[in-house]
């Protein structure tokens, strides 16, 4: 039985945010590695980057700090997905029962309805999503999660908890746009004897892994541009591109492009796909 599915006198809204908070779970924890490896590759110093892959970065982690290493910073990744993404869901849940209720969003509904959820989600979540980026690159030795919140708003000030602010929206809010733009409306496409088939969440993860190439590639500059300011607080995102820009070239925007694609993807594919069958089971429209 779902855990949903044990609330049936739930709100709505709260049922979104149960399933999407499952769906979270399940999505970090098989992909937290790829996450870290993003982030390594994104914060190498300047000469080793040119000459440095996935690959390198992965066998470099599993040889210093085993293979349990691949799961640093799986914490606060718990701390900012679990609820993280019940927010999103529930904030996405609400706004399209609010403002599309039973017809299927177009396109630009869709993206304003991805965008809008992020939106919530990121800004609520923003301060442990700064302690997970600095979990993973390997520069901190925080001992816990909220240890280094502790830590940031001691040293630091608790402004610092919100460093790259802008740079995680610009790289999110559009990344969630249109990915929902393109999931709707290739899953609307599908014919309708498969969404009714067996066969209907091996489709919703097909059109997933479609939007989620295209949104992470259009988004990935952002994503490197938030890496930097989060963990070197002191820059400003116009610093952080042209540091970027000057030490890296414009390919220095794509750095971690490869397992971030990878991670962004299938992540937000299997949450979609999972949303999707949880929230059919408690019997509400998605």
């Amino acid at each position: 039985m779902g855990v949903c599915s044990t609330c049936p006198h739930a709100h709505p809204a709260l049922k979104a945010f149960m399933c999407g908070s499952l769906s979270g779970t399940c999505s970090t924890l098989l992909f937290q590695p790829l996450d870290l490896l993003k982030t390594r590759l994104q914060t190498l110093q300047t000469g080793v980057a040119s000459r440095v892959g996935m690959v390198t970065v992965f066998l470099n982690v599993v040889r210093t700090e085993k293979l349990l290493g691949l799961w640093k910073g799986i914490s606060p990744s718990f701390v900012r997905t679990i609820p993280g993404v019940g927010i999103y869901f529930s904030t996405y849940f609400t706004l399209k029962q609010h403002f599309v209720q039973e017809k299927s969003p177009g396109a630009m509904e869709a993206m304003l309805l991805g965008g809008g959820a992020r939106t919530v989600a990121g800004v609520i979540m923003l301060p442990v999503t700064v302690i997970k980026t600095r979990f993973e690159c390997g520069r901190y030795s925080y001992g816990s999660v909220a240890g280094a919140l502790q830590s940031v708003c001691r040293t630091e000030g608790p402004g610092a908890l919100f460093s790259g602010l802008w740079a995680t929206l610009l790289r999110d809010v559009p990344f969630s746009g249109i990915y929902v733009m393109f999931y709707s409306q290739t899953r609307a496409a599908l014919p309708t004897e498969i969404g009714m088939s067996v066969s209907a969440p091996l489709a919703n993860f097909s059109c997933g892994v479609l939007a989620g190439v295209l949104a992470s590639l259009i988004t990935q500059p952002a994503d490197v541009v938030k890496t930097h300011v989060q963990v070197n607080p002191q820059l400003r995102t116009l610093q952080a591109i042209t540091y970027i820009y000057m030490e890296h070239g414009l390919q220095g925007f794509f750095r971690g492009a490869v397992p971030r694609l990878l991670r962004r993807t299938m992540m937000a594919a299997m949450a979609w796909t999972v949303y999707e069958q949880m929230m059919t089971r408690v019997g509400l429209k998605s």
